[in-house]
C-alpha cells in the first residue's frame, strides 16, 4: 500500500503541474489579446511584432463616438515630444487614434509616429499632405510614406489607415478620376500589409466635383471633414445638428454602407484670416467649441446607429498651437474647457 499511494501522489503532482500553465500561468499579454483588439482602451501592447495582424484590429462596429485627436506635425515634434503627446491622448483622454494633419518632411518621421503609437497604444490615419500649393511635392510625400510603411515591421500594426488629404476635391489639386486612380493604386501597394486607403474631404468637396462618385468608389472607408460653423446657415453650436445631419446624409445616401468617420471635426472658438464664416449668425468662442462636443456626446447613440459600424469621431485638434481657435489646449498647454466625452453608449 505504501508504495501504491507514492505511486498516486507521483501522478496526481504531475497531472497538477501540466495543468497549472493553462490555468493559473497565463501570459497576461496573451490573455489581453484573446479578449480584446487594438487599440481598444483595455488592450495591452505584446513584447513583440506579431506574425500577422490577423485578430489584431478592432471590429469597425466598435470605433463610433470620440476616437481621437487630429494632430498637426507641421513642427515636426522631436521623438520625446511624441511619446509625452501622445501618452497625453490616450491616458488622459481615452483616445484610440490619431489622425495626423499637416506634414514634417523630416527623413525616419513616420518611423517616430510608428515608435510613439505603438508605445501609447494609439492607432494612427496616416496622411499623405497635398498643401495648399497645387504642385507636385505630395507625390515625393506619397512614394515616403509608402515605403515607410513597408519597411517599418511595426506599421502596418498602429496605421489604421491611409488617408489623401487634406480637402484635396475642394482644394482642386487632382480631377476626381485622378485622384481616384491615386487611391487604387495606393490600395494595390498596400494590399500585402492590409492598410486601407481613403481620402479626407468636405461634403462639398465632393459635391462640388458633380459628386465625385468614382473616389467614393475606390476609397475603403469614408474620412469626412465636419465643420458646421462654415455653413452658409451656421448660429451656434448648439444648433448645429441639422447641420451635421445634412452632410451626413449625403454621404450615407452615396457612400455604400462604408465606415465613416468625422475626422476635422470641430468648432472653432476664435475666427482668423483663415478662418472665416459664411453667415453672419456664426458664433465662434470657447463655449461654442465646447457646446459642439457636448452635442456630439448628446447624439451618440445617433451617431453609433448610422450604416457601417457607426461614426468615430476625432476632435480637431490637439492644441491652438496646431491651428489657432480649434485646440483643446490653448496656446500656453492650458485645458481650455473641461474635455472628456463618451467613447461608448
Amino acid at each position: 500500500m505504501p508504495m501504491l499511494q507514492l505511486f498516486l501522489t507521483i501522478l496526481l503532482s504531475a497531472q497538477l503541474a501540466l495543468a497549472l500553465p493553462l490555468n493559473d500561468h497565463v501570459d497576461p499579454v496573451q490573455h489581453s489579446q484573446a479578449t480584446s483588439c487594438f487599440p481598444a482602451l483595455d488592450f495591452k501592447m505584446p513584447a513583440a511584432v506579431p506574425n500577422n495582424t490577423a485578430g489584431w484590429w478592432c471590429d469597425a462596429s466598435t470605433e463610433y463616438a470620440f476616437v481621437g485627436f487630429s494632430y498637426e506635425v507641421t513642427a515636426c515634434q522631436s521623438r520625446d515630444q511624441l511619446h509625452r503627446d501622445f501618452n497625453d491622448i490616450r491616458h488622459h483622454f481615452n483616445s484610440r487614434y490619431v489622425r495626423l494633419y499637416g506634414v514634417c518632411d523630416r527623413e525616419g518621421f513616420y518611423d517616430d509616429i510608428v515608435d510613439a503609437a505603438w508605445a501609447n497604444t494609439l492607432g494612427v490615419h496616416a496622411l499623405i499632405w497635398f498643401g495648399f500649393n497645387l504642385d507636385d511635392v505630395w507625390e515625393g510625400r506619397r512614394d515616403v510614406l509608402l515605403g515607410a510603411l513597408h519597411a517599418n515591421p511595426r506599421a502596418k500594426f498602429v496605421t489604421r489607415v491611409l488617408q489623401f488629404g487634406s480637402e484635396p476635391l475642394y482644394d482642386g489639386v487632382l480631377p476626381h478620376d485622378q485622384l481616384a486612380e491615386q487611391v487604387i493604386l495606393a490600395k494595390a501597394n498596400l494590399s500585402s500589409l492590409g492598410i486601407p486607403v481613403t481620402v479626407s474631404e468636405l461634403a462639398y468637396g465632393y459635391q462640388e466635383r458633380g459628386g465625385a462618385q468614382d473616389v467614393l468608389d475606390a476609397i475603403d472607408s469614408i474620412n469626412i471633414h465636419m465643420l458646421p460653423f462654415f455653413a452658409q446657415d451656421a448660429s451656434t453650436a448648439t444648433n448645429a445638428w441639422p447641420l451635421v445631419q445634412r452632410d451626413l446624409q449625403w454621404f450615407i445616401d452615396h457612400g455604400d454602407g462604408k465606415k465613416m468617420y468625422f475626422d476635422e471635426n470641430g468648432w472653432p472658438s476664435v475666427t482668423s484670416p483663415s478662418v472665416q464664416p459664411n453667415s453672419p449668425n456664426a458664433v465662434s468662442n470657447v463655449a461654442n467649441e465646447k457646446n459642439y462636443y457636448t452635442l456630439l456626446d448628446q447624439h451618440c447613440q445617433d451617431l453609433k446607429n448610422v450604416v457601417g459600424g457607426g461614426i468615430g469621431w476625432f476632435a480637431h485638434i490637439y492644441s491652438d498651437n496646431m491651428e489657432p481657435g480649434y485646440g483643446i489646449y490653448d496656446s500656453s498647454g492650458r485645458l481650455k474647457f473641461p474635455f472628456a466625452p463618451r467613447t461608448h453608449c
